[in-house]
């Protein structure tokens, strides 16, 4: 009887409400795509340009500086509904550049012209000493990467293994926030320098790209670190039933770090890296060491990095799709010079692979891209060799 119920009640229902159910995923895929397109629009019409930062070898500041430096690059616009739905206005995004042309190391940052004052007076108000200077995008100096041609590459998205909140190892977990003057410089430790050592490393015809995406993040993934605190808490609160437990010193020291990570400015972050080199030059065990370059940011109890997307798809059974990884190459060649990893084609590339945002605070971004100082003396690193007493001039402000 419920059966016969069913199908002669429900069943006609469900029919007349099919068109009505299809017309409103119609309508919201018809929006989607709209905001897609005018999104696109303005994406394509942002005039960008790139810095080069070179940096004297007498500078001595600690990361610290670059913190100041990354809330100059914390734009949360447009906030008002008409920007974002009805010009497609998207949040600004910047690209933090560590570029090794066969061992010649350079810093960049890809930015949007209109923020390009503003970004060079920050730089210049905590590294006074730097040059700035326009260039040509390095990434347009060699053709597309195609399959069977001359050039050989390898790639590595990077993502965190654990929730936001956790953080990485900083450079104040180095001992790097301490006063000049108070440790000796041969004495300190700069997690970048295994990465530069690195990059100075390769020889002719290689080269290395570092990019790291920054986008302003809301408060809201504030939230995240005091849910976390709060289950870190939960099993030593007072019981009716039974005294509370002692908190370890490893629970004391994780509450301590989230807290304090989640006290700062947070980006959506993307990290890339790519290795190229001509066939003949082409070394196996630097593309071994790109998996670990990351490492010395990784934090046990805490967080790291993992790699969760690689050009070279890295199980046996998919040695038996050479076409697949070809295709995976030619994209990430693609996205590295589009610079799009946060807007369309970026996630359209890697389908339903695409990596997703993380969240870094400016502690954890200054640690990883930061002018080195005396700490560093990578031979390849390309430096100025003056020393200059103040900024231009005639800087527009």
């Amino acid at each position: 009887m419920e059966t016969g119920y069913f199908i002669s009640t429900i069943v006609p229902f469900l029919i007349r409400l099919a068109p009505i159910v299809a017309a409103i995923i119609l309508a919201i895929a018809a929006w989607k795509i709209r905001l897609l397109f005018i999104q696109q629009k303005y994406i394509l019409n942002i005039k960008w340009v790139l810095l080069k930062i070179m940096v004297p070898r007498d500078v001595y500041k600690s990361p610290q500086a670059m913190e100041i430096v990354l809330k100059a690059f914390h734009q949360t616009f447009p906030g008002h509904w008409y920007d974002k739905y009805v010009k497609g206005i998207v949040r600004s995004w910047f690209s933090l550049e560590i570029v090794s042309i066969e061992g010649k190391i350079h810093f960049l940052m890809y930015i949007p012209t209109f923020f390009k004052n503003l970004i060079e007076v920050q730089i210049y108000s905590q590294y006074p000493q730097v040059e700035i200077e326009e260039v040509s995008d390095y990434t347009k100096m060699i053709p597309p990467y195609k399959r069977g041609g001359d050039m050989k590459i390898y790639g590595y998205h990077f993502g965190l293994r654990k929730p936001d909140a956790y953080p990485i190892k900083t450079y104040i977990d180095y001992g790097l926030d301490k006063a000049v003057g108070s440790l000796d410089e041969i004495e300190k430790i700069d997690p970048l320098t295994p990465l530069l050592e690195l990059m100075g490393s390769i020889g002719h015809g290689e080269q290395i790209w570092f990019q790291l995406f920054i986008q302003a993040a809301d408060k809201e993934w504030q939230k995240e670190g005091v849910k976390i605190i709060k289950e870190l808490k939960e099993p030593y609160r007072p019981k009716k039933d039974r005294f509370p437990e002692m908190m370890t010193k490893e629970i004391q020291e994780k509450i301590v770090a989230i807290d304090r990570s989640t006290s700062k400015m947070g980006f959506y972050c993307g990290i890339q890296v790519l290795y190229l080199a001509r066939k003949d030059n082409y070394s196996v065990s630097t593309q071994v060491a790109l998996r670990g370059m990351l490492t010395p940011f990784d934090t046990e109890g805490l967080n790291s990095f993992r790699r969760p997307l690689v050009s070279a798809l890295e199980y046996p059974w998919r040695v038996l799709m050479p076409f697949r990884i070809e295709w995976r190459k030619e994209r990430m060649f693609k996205s590295y010079r589009q610079r799009s990893f946060f807007n369309f084609p970026f996630w359209a590339y890697f389908w339903p692979y695409s990596p997703k945002p993380f969240i870094l605070n400016t502690e954890e971004i200054a640690t990883i891209y930061h002018f080195p100082g005396g700490v560093s003396e990578t031979p390849t690193l390309r430096r100025i060799e003056f020393k200059k007493s103040e900024p231009p001039p005639d800087l527009p402000i």
